[in-house]
């Protein structure tokens, strides 16, 4: 293991040491200075792609009432200043209109600034799950992290890591059913036992409607699969049929059966809903749009 890498491993306190030194703008800068808040731009390498509001402003109170107390860890570009970590605070500093934040400036490459920004932001626990998990396979396909070595770096455990990771296996309109907070981590992994992208979507939305905890959820989706082991027992549906229905649960987004009469080309088709909102969006989505003028 790199050494390096183990200085990460202490996050900000390896950035900030404990005995200032003299400023020497000729080399790397270890002690606090204030600079101007309007030469201060936002990294390129922040994992986090949403800001809590709430949470900013009430950062901004405490910094009102009581100043910044930790500094913001930046590198300078060109004239500037550009943030390696500290977007919070610094964005909190705006807010209540301070002039000047105090700042560590560092000597960082791009792939240096890119390790400090991921490895600072997944010590904390303020990421959604998705970010947290699109930050660690950012350390994993840029510097070839094992999970053992990220979850020495950040803190957390080796199958904590890995159960992050999982939710990138999900649906992209399921992760970000995830990252907006209306599918919890837990709820999530659970649908991974489903094998298809619409019977997954089609739970997704069941789980979110009906509230279900994790447990519940778990127990919807063993009976699934219960309930398509029993299907295989019956006579294989008609290729075609199987597309329509496929088709069917994409479009609408819930599920969707087809129950064919026997010796007949007749049949029922039976859609779900789980909630009023939930009807009138089926309905919406099987309503043809009105030609545009």
């Amino acid at each position: 293991m790199s050494p390096q890498k183990r200085g990460l491993g202490r996050g900000l306190s390896a950035l900030i040491p404990k005995a200032a030194e003299p400023l020497d703008e000729t080399r790397q800068e270890s002690q606090p200075k204030e600079i101007a808040v309007e030469r201060i731009t936002a990294s390129p390498f922040q994992p986090r792609r949403q800001f809590d509001e709430t949470k900013i402003d009430e950062l901004a109170a405490s910094i009102r009432n009581q100043g910044i107390i930790q500094p913001l860890v930046v590198r300078r570009r060109g004239d500037g200043f550009e943030l390696i970590a500290g977007e919070r605070r610094w964005r909190a500093a705006m807010r209540v209109g301070l002039a000047r934040v105090p700042v560590v400036i560092r000597d960082a490459s791009d792939h240096e600034a890119l390790q400090l920004a991921l490895v600072e932001n997944l010590q904390r626990e303020d990421l959604n799950p998705i970010e947290e998990a699109n930050g660690y396979r950012r350390l994993q396909e840029e510097f070839q992290w094992s999970q053992e070595e990220m979850a020495e770096k950040v803190g957390k455990s080796r199958p904590a890591i890995a159960n992050a990771i999982r939710l990138l296996s999900l649906p992209a309109e399921v992760q970000q059913e995830v990252s907006a907070g209306k599918l919890p981590a837990g709820q999530a992994r659970a649908l991974l036992g489903l094998h298809t992208e619409p019977l997954i979507i089609a739970t997704c939305r069941e789980v979110i409607a009906k509230g279900l905890s994790t447990r519940e959820t778990e127990k919807l989706v063993r009976n699934l699969l219960i309930g398509r082991k029993r299907r295989r027992s019956l006579p294989v549906m008609d290729p075609d049929l199987k597309s329509i229905v496929e088709n069917l649960q994409r479009c609408l987004g819930t599920r969707v059966r087809l129950l064919p009469r026997a010796r007949s080309a007749k049949g029922k088709i039976e859609i779900e809903y789980y909630s009023s909102a939930d009807l009138d969006r089926i309905v919406q989505a099987m309503m043809p749009r009105p030609p545009s003028a």
